[in-house]
């Protein structure tokens, strides 16, 4: 009786350690053979926005390292929540990714009392893309020349100034830029950096901070009037800007926004190595270096484990500017 019992157990024991290698074996063929099919990309905010031209350069240049089509989506809303909620809840497979930035993995969790994830667990780190500065603008039609009138033109009418913004470092490098010159203007949301734009040039607000790609054109086009850069030290791409310290005398302001992407956690680590290797030889393009150095984007080519601990580093430092930004979550 004895016997038949440890022989059972040694079954079972035996059996599981076969399921055991045979699921490992599986996860291990399914990274071997990853991808045999398109990657669906979730950008989560507006086509045309920097995300939206960023992450669909890189995109490109991934699949044609890969050997599947990235398929880019956009999916806009409350500052990149929707479309990282998306992600965050998709099979972690290797098929869905994140073009995340400093919104979706940064700021959303001090900007908002409940998110519908979790910021810190629910995705698998890929790898950074890169980063760029912003830029101060205003309609041409308001009477100033710097930042320095526009602040104090801003003093004289308390709220009656009105800003634009459609994503995190929008909004918050505009409350940074209102509570260090003391000031107090009035937020206008919009659900894409685009409209906001248009918004800026048509005169329905007066002013708006966005990065390059969506500003440097109409500053250069002559549609707006640039005032500054976020960044610490002035831009290549547009020289003649002071940044926000210059103009003002602070020591203290700066905003960047970066970009980075991400997978569903539990994503296969094999196949986290495979999208990191495309995505560094993409930062490394020649093509993508030239497009977007020349709207102060700067690529950082980097491992999962380092964007792990910069995305830490990020969300305490976002916190941070927010708290001293006074903005509420809501």
């Amino acid at each position: 009786m004895k016997n038949t019992r440890t022989f059972g157990l040694q079954k079972s024991l035996l059996s599981a350690l076969l399921g055991f290698g045979l699921a490992l074996g599986a996860s291990h063929a399914q990274a071997q053979a990853y991808p045999n099919k398109p990657i669906k990309a979730i950008v989560p905010f507006a086509a045309g926005s920097a995300t939206d031209q960023i992450g669909r350069a890189f995109a490109q240049k991934m699949a044609d390292v890969l050997g599947q089509p990235i398929v880019v989506e956009n999916k806009a809303g409350v500052n990149g929540m929707l479309g990282a909620d998306a992600v965050a809840k998709s099979a972690p497979d290797g098929y869905t990714i994140l073009i995340g930035t400093n919104s979706t993995n940064a700021a959303l969790k001090s900007l908002m009392k409940k998110l519908p994830y979790d910021q810190d667990t629910a995705f698998a780190p890929i790898g950074y893309m890169g980063s760029v500065p912003l830029i101060v603008a205003v309609n041409n039609d308001v009477p100033v020349k710097n930042l320095k009138e526009f602040v104090d033109m801003a003093k004289a009418k308390p709220t009656q100034v009105t800003f634009a913004s459609a994503s995190t470092s929008q909004l918050v490098s505009s409350e940074m830029l209102a509570s260090m010159a003391g000031i107090q203007m009035t937020h206008v949301p919009y659900k894409s950096g685009p409209a906001a734009m248009t918004d800026l040039i048509g005169g329905q607000v007066n002013m708006f901070t966005a990065d390059f790609a969506v500003m440097l054109p109409q500053v250069k086009g002559g549609k707006i009037r640039g005032l500054a850069v976020t960044s610490t030290q002035r831009s290549k791409a547009i020289p003649e800007l002071p940044t926000v310290n210059e103009a003002l005398g602070l020591k203290d302001y700066e905003l960047i926004a970066y970009f980075a992407m991400f997978a569903p956690a539990g994503t296969p680590t094999d196949i986290i190595q495979k999208l990191n290797a495309a995505l560094n030889a993409a930062a490394n393009d020649k093509g993508i270096l030239e497009r977007f150095s020349a709207l102060g984007f700067e690529t950082a080519p980097a491992s999962p484990e380092a964007l792990a601990q910069r995305s830490k580093a990020e969300t305490a430092k976002w916190a941070k500017a927010i708290r001293e930004a006074k903005i509420e979550a809501q």
